[in-house]
C-alpha cells in the first residue's frame, strides 16, 4: 500500500519535534502537525518560561538582600519580569521556527513537511488536518501521537486565568498580587511559591494535604525547603484539604479543613491551581483507530508503542514521567524502533530531576524512604555545603549532598540527593554510575575540578570508602556516614 508519508507526528512540543527531527536522520518522509505553537507547553507554559522566571527571581532576591543591608530600597514590577520571559521565549521560538523554515528549503525538504492545524485520526493510517484553509486528509505508515498535556482543574471551580489561574495564566499577570494561594505542594507548586517569595511583593500561601511538603522525598530535604520557605514568609497550610475556592468581589475566598477537624477561611488576591496535568487526548479520534486509553485518559504504551502496532505515543500523554527530556527521549526512541534499530527498552527508574526551589534540589535514583519501605539495606554519606570550598566562595553554604549505596563491599550507587547552589551540575555523574551499575570507587579516586560543587559528591564517596578529607568524628554536625538495616541506622565510624 502506498502512503503519503512514512511517519506522521501529531504535536509539535518537545516529544513531537524530537521525533520528527530524528525521522529525518533515517531518510524518512515525515509530516509534523501542530495546531498552535511549535515548542509546546515545555516552552511556553512550562520548563523554559517558569525556569526563566525562577532564574530572574533568584538573582533579584540576591540583589535585594545586598541592597537591604545598605538600607537601599529597591523593587520591581511584574511587567519587568515578564519582559525577561518574553525575551527568552522569543529566542527559543525563533530558533525552532527558523530551523523548520530552513529544513523546508534545504535539500532534504522533500522529506519534511510542517502543517499548521488540528490533527485527528480517521483510522489507523489516515489523519485529517483541520486547517484555516480547509480540511485535508493524509495517510502515513506510522503515526506518532505527541499532543502533550494541560493543567488539571477542579470540578465546579471557575478558572478564568485572571483571578483563579493555572500555569497557563500565571505568567500573564499584569502586576504582582499582594497575596497568592497555591493549591498543591508538589514540585510545580513549590517552584512557583519560591518564585513569588523571591520577589518579595506577594504573601504566599501553600496548601498541602500531607504532613510536609514534597512527601515523596526524605525528611531532611523537605525540612530544609520548608525552613527556607518560612524564612521568606511563605505560609504552608499542612494537613489541609481544600473544601471550597471561589471568586468573591474580585478576590479569592477559600476554605480549608485540617486533619484535626478545624476549618479556616481566608481571602487572597489570586489563586494558582497546581494539582497536576491531564493528557490532551480529547478530539484526537483515538476510537477511530482503536487506540486504547486508561481510566485517567492516558495512552498506555509498550516502550512507546500503543495497542495499535503502527501508532506510537510519546510525551505527557502517556502515564510515564512527564518531563521535557523524557518526552524528547521517547520521541527519538519511537523513531529508532520504527526504523528497525535494535535498541534497549527505555528505563525510567533513574531519571535525573531538578526542582527549582530555594535552594535548588537535584535528585536521581532511590532515596532513604524508598529503601526503608522496601526494607533494602543501604549505606549513606552526607556532606554539608559548608565543607565545600566553592560553596564557601559563593557564600552559599545552605545545602547538602547525600549519596546512597548498597550495604556491601561493592557499594553500588542507588541514588543521590543534592540540595544547594549549583546542585543540578553535580547529579549527572552519579546518574551515569547508576546507569552502568557501578560502585563509588571511581568517583572517589578521580580528580574533580577545584573549587567546584562536585567536590561534595567526591567527599561523600570518600566518606563511604573510609578516606575523607574531613573526619566525621570531628565534624559530626557537618558529615554523616551510616548504614541502615531493618530500619535501624548505625554510624559507620563506630563499626
Amino acid at each position: 500500500m502506498h502512503f503519503d508519508y512514512d511517519i506522521c507526528v501529531i504535536g509539535g512540543g518537545a516529544a513531537g519535534y524530537a521525533a520528527a527531527m530524528r525521522a529525518i536522520d533515517f531518510g524518512k518522509k515525515v509530516i509534523l502537525i501542530e495546531k498552535d505553537k511549535i515548542g509546546g507547553a515545555g516552552l511556553f507554559n512550562g520548563a523554559l518560561s517558569s525556569k526563566t522566571l525562577w532564574e530572574h527571581s533568584s538573582k533579584f532576591a540576591q540583589l535585594k538582600e545586598e541592597l537591604d543591608k545598605k538600607n537601599i530600597a529597591y523593587n520591581i514590577r511584574f511587567s519587568e519580569a515578564k519582559k525577561v520571559i518574553e525575551d527568552a521565549l522569543f529566542e527559543r521560538k525563533f530558533q525552532l521556527n527558523v530551523h523548520l523554515n530552513l529544513l523546508r528549503n534545504a535539500t532534504n525538504s522533500k522529506l519534511f513537511t510542517h502543517e499548521r492545524g488540528i490533527g485527528c485520526l480517521a483510522d489507523k493510517n489516515t489523519v485529517t488536518i483541520n486547517r484555516e484553509e480547509g480540511v485535508k486528509a493524509i495517510t502515513a505508515e506510522h503515526i506518532i501521537l505527541a499532543t502533550g498535556s494541560s493543567p488539571r482543574k477542579i470540578n465546579d471551580v471557575v478558572v478564568d486565568e485572571k483571578t483563579i489561574l493555572t500555569s497557563d495564566g500565571i505568567e500573564h499577570l499584569d502586576e504582582f498580587p499582594e497575596s497568592l494561594v497555591i493549591v498543591g505542594a508538589g514540585v510545580i507548586g513549590c517552584e512557583y511559591a519560591t518564585i513569588f517569595a523571591n520577589y518579595g511583593n506577594t504573601k504566599v500561601y501553600l496548601i498541602d494535604k500531607a504532613e510536609r511538603i514534597l512527601p515523596f522525598e526524605d525528611d531532611d530535604l523537605s525540612a530544609m525547603v520548608t525552613t527556607n520557605f518560612e524564612s521568606k514568609g511563605v505560609i504552608v497550610h499542612k494537613n489541609a484539604s481544600l473544601q471550597s475556592i471561589k471568586i468573591v468581589n474580585g478576590k479569592v475566598k477559600y476554605v480549608l479543613k485540617f486533619s484535626n477537624g478545624e476549618t479556616e477561611t481566608k481571602i487572597v488576591d489570586k489563586a494558582l491551581l497546581s494539582i497536576g496535568r491531564v493528557p490532551n487526548t480529547n478530539g484526537l479520534g483515538l476510537a477511530n483507530a482503536g487506540v486504547k486509553t486508561d481510566e485517567r485518559g492516558y495512552i498506555p504504551d509498550n516502550d512507546t508503542q500503543t495497542n495499535v502496532p503502527n501508532i506510537w505515543a510519546v510525551g505527557d500523554m502517556t502515564p510515564n514521567v512527564a518531563l521535557v527530556n523524557v518526552g524528547e527521549r521517547e520521541g527519538r526512541h519511537a523513531i529508532a524502533r520504527i526504523c528497525g534499530l535494535d535498541v534497549k527498552p527505555l528505563v525510567y527508574r533513574n531519571i535525573s530531576t531538578i526542582m527549582f526551589l530555594n535552594p535548588e534540589v537535584a535528585a536521581v535514583g532511590k532515596n532513604e524512604q524508598d529503601l526503608r519501605t522496601k526494607n533494602i539495606p543501604y549505606r549513606i554519606a552526607k556532606v554539608d555545603y559548608s565543607c565545600i570550598a566553592r560553596a564557601i566562595a559563593m557564600r552559599k553554604t545552605n545545602g547538602f549532598f547525600k549519596l546512597i549505596v548498597t550495604d556491601d563491599d561493592e557499594m553500588q550507587v542507588l541514588g543521590m540527593r543534592a540540595v544547594g547552589e549549583h546542585a543540578s551540575s553535580a547529579i549527572q555523574a552519579v546518574a551515569l554510575l547508576i546507569h552502568m551499575n557501578k560502585g563509588i570507587h571511581e568517583l572517589g579516586n578521580m580528580m574533580h575540578p577545584h573549587p567546584s560543587i562536585t567536590e561534595g559528591v567526591q567527599e561523600c564517596a570518600r566518606l563511604l570508602l573510609g578516606k575523607p578529607l574531613f573526619k566525621s568524628s570531628v565534624f559530626k554536625d557537618k558529615l554523616q556516614c551510616y548504614r541502615c538495616h531493618d530500619g535501624v541506622c548505625t554510624p559507620l565510624e563506630n563499626l
